[in-house]
């Protein structure tokens, strides 16, 4: 017991500078008054970029389906290569600095710090400016020694030349997007991520479709789709501001750049950016070639999908998290994390289902035969996806307390997993490899999460209340296994079934699930009425 408040003690409990924010021996579980109604606040709002989020992906689908039906398969190889490293140097130009803002601007506007909260925006914004010119130059400058000695296919190069210059583009809407979560609502992003973004990408396609052009004018249209997406954020900021007058409490005299605290939250958690599938994709492409990164990334953001949920609630949650956490309201905190996770373990299953249980028949249907084996990719790929799901917002809710010293420990502990994972079994197995690896080491890493909220913050690490809904979650899965194992289903039957049993889980668990308060129209859908055992508003 004394090693473990030795931990408990080196891990956190006061933030920089030495200010306690959650005092010792706070309550946990009276929720104070407007917690209850904060928290409905979040998940309603949270449900309109839940339905952003299925638009943009079904555009997302569409083109990435067009995508691989049109080029060859060695062409969408280096094409998806190509993203993935601008992918990972989009994290690289972040630098952590994106998870700084959406925790410490919130704070600081609460306690009307104006001053460090726009000095905290101007150095946050300069650095990844500042970080994506470098980029861009370094790349160009290397692109005879990645075409010798990194990349096998010269086009991936090429098609990178093109693209890298996306890198600081999505950076910068990256922060645009969490400034827009903190200072104006669901709305304004539902419109630019959901709508304008995937609609730009699906216009490039068609366009290169249309005149029969070939991989490079598909990457010279996606650049330029991504930056008129920038300006489109600097427009709907700049409403935003003026619509709380933020501008009137601009003073360039008052300004303070808390660039220890900043860069000292950011920096260590620029570890999480480690964990994406990008790394994999690298190795595949070393090792396999652009084939296998083909049918790795064709299934990726398939397995995604039970993404959804979860980032759709995490852009509103931690701004609201962090206001929670200044105002001291531990109660509030732990109804907040807790219904939001039941919200997405639900929401999610009915996803988990059809990329497991149909994962082959499922990728074949997108993306043709030739894609037949990754179906099994596919399956194992919604396990790791699934799990990192109904754990709910850990590693961001560890961000709210600024355990970073906890964080990097558990990045760095998931990091080196991954990467020895995928180094002994892409060689031999390919980018089933690469799936079990990357799956395996998405667990492993959202379970020293959750055990950080024990050790590290107020959170409760189970709410036993909620405990029902697990269960039946698991109930569920070994039901539809066992049909899927002994009977042999056809799909259409299939997809019924998973439709049943997700509207089975909602009834079961709507008073968990809090449905009739949180979204009390349902009640005048009669079907909706019915199945949920609702009464009519």
């Amino acid at each position: 017991m004394h090693a473990l408040r030795v931990v408990r003690r080196w891990l956190g409990g006061v933030r920089p500078g030495g200010v306690r924010l959650v005092p010792p021996g706070a309550a946990v579980g009276l929720a104070t008054p407007g917690t209850d109604t904060a928290t409905r606040r979040h998940i309603r709002g949270s449900s309109l970029l839940v339905v952003g989020r299925l638009m943009s992906l079904g555009i997302n689908f569409l083109v990435q389906i067009l995508t691989v039906r049109y080029l060859a398969k060695s062409d969408y190889g280096a094409f998806a290569y190509a993203l993935s490293v601008v992918s990972m140097g989009t994290d690289v130009v972040l630098l952590g600095l994106n998870r700084a803002l959406n925790r410490f601007v919130p704070i600081y506007h609460e306690q009307r710090d104006y001053g460090t909260m726009f000095g905290t925006i101007i150095l946050v914004m300069g650095s990844v400016v500042g970080l994506g010119v470098a980029l861009v130059v370094l790349v160009v400058g290397l692109q005879g020694f990645l075409t010798q000695s990194v990349v096998s296919n010269p086009l991936s190069v090429g098609l990178l030349l093109i693209l890298i210059a996306l890198s600081p583009a999505q950076a910068l809407e990256n922060l645009f997007r969490g400034m827009l979560a903190i200072f104006a609502g669901p709305r304004e992003i539902f419109c630019q991520k959901y709508v304008v973004g995937p609609g730009l990408k699906l216009g490039a396609v068609l366009l290169v479709i249309l005149m029969q052009e070939n991989v490079y004018f598909l990457a010279t249209c996606y650049l330029l789709g991504g930056l008129l997406g920038v300006a489109i954020y600097v427009v709907l900021l700049q409403r935003a501001f003026a619509r709380h007058a933020l501008w009137e409490r601009l003073n360039l005299k008052s300004l303070r750049m808390p660039a220890r605290t900043i860069f000292g939250f950011s920096v260590p958690l620029l570890t999480t950016d480690l964990l994406e599938t990008t790394t994999a994709v690298l190795m595949l492409e070393y090792f396999r070639g652009t084939t296998n990164v083909a049918e790795f990334r064709a299934v990726i953001s398939l397995a995604e999908l039970n993404n959804i949920v979860l980032q759709s609630l995490e852009l509103l949650y931690t701004p609201l998290a962090a206001r929670l956490f200044a105002r001291h309201d531990v109660a509030g905190l732990n109804d907040l994390y807790w219904q939001s996770t039941i919200w997405i373990t639900i929401v999610t299953f009915p996803v988990f289902a059809v990329c497991f249980f149909l994962a082959e028949p499922v990728t074949v249907l997108l993306f043709g035969s030739r894609y037949a084996s990754a179906g099994s990719i596919l399956a194992i790929m919604a396990v790791g996806e699934f799990v990192n799901a109904v754990l709910g917002l850990n590693r961001y809710t560890l961000q709210v307390y600024a355990r970073v010293r906890l964080i990097t420990v558990i990045n760095m502990l998931g990091v080196l997993l991954g990467l020895g994972l995928n180094l002994w079994l892409i060689p031999r197995h390919g980018a089933l490899g690469a799936a079990i690896a990357t799956s395996s080491a998405l667990v492993a890493y959202n379970l020293l999460n959750h055990a950080g909220l024990w050790l590290a913050t107020a959170i409760d690490l189970f709410q036993w209340r909620y405990l029902k809904v697990y269960l039946s979650v698991v109930m569920s899965t070994l039901a539809l296994f066992a049909l899927r194992a002994f009977l042999h289903p056809p799909v259409l039957l299939m997809v019924l079934l998973v439709a049943l049993t997700t509207l089975l889980l909602f009834r079961i668990n709507r008073r968990s699930l809090n449905v009739a308060d949180t979204f009390p129209e349902l009640g005048r859908v009669p079907i909706l009425r019915t199945v949920l055992a609702m009464e009519r508003t």
